[in-house]
């Protein structure tokens, strides 16, 4: 299945590995899932998950953007007829939109209003587990 995941899940499933973001990103890295990404979106996952305030582990997370690099789904994604509130996630919406992607799933629900989506899911973590879990 092609995913859209926000920078902010990821963040969080390494933070809490036990939480839906957790379960997102185990099924990332064993590769049950498959992230839909442009330059933009692996470059602001490189320097979010680089900060150091994460404390993240420079090797673990290295070996994460490895793999999302080697299997993921690269595209080339067109402006969206309508902006995003927020400029910064243009990006996500744009690439669900060009990869056809079954889904976005982000912790920022609101930054996507349904007027803005066309035909594209935007779902939570939780949602997007629980979807996973019911084979929808």
């Amino acid at each position: 299945m092609n995913v859209v995941v926000d920078t902010n899940v990821l963040v969080s499933g390494l933070l809490c590995p036990f939480s839906p973001s957790g379960d997102i990103v185990r099924m990332v890295s064993s590769g049950d899932i498959r992230l839909c990404l442009d330059g933009r979106i692996l470059s602001e996952y490189e320097d979010i998950l680089g900060r150091p305030k994460f404390r993240f582990d420079g090797e673990k997370v290295r070996i994460l953007q490895d793999f999302i690099c080697q299997n993921g789904q690269v595209c080339t994604a067109q402006p969206l007829p309508r902006p995003l509130p927020d400029h910064d996630d243009e990006a996500f919406m744009e690439v669900a939109s060009a990869a056809s992607a079954a889904y976005l799933v982000t912790g920022n629900i609101s930054h996507f209003p349904v007027e803005c989506r066309g035909k594209i899911r935007v779902v939570t973590p939780r949602q997007f587990v629980e979807l996973w879990k019911s084979g929808s």
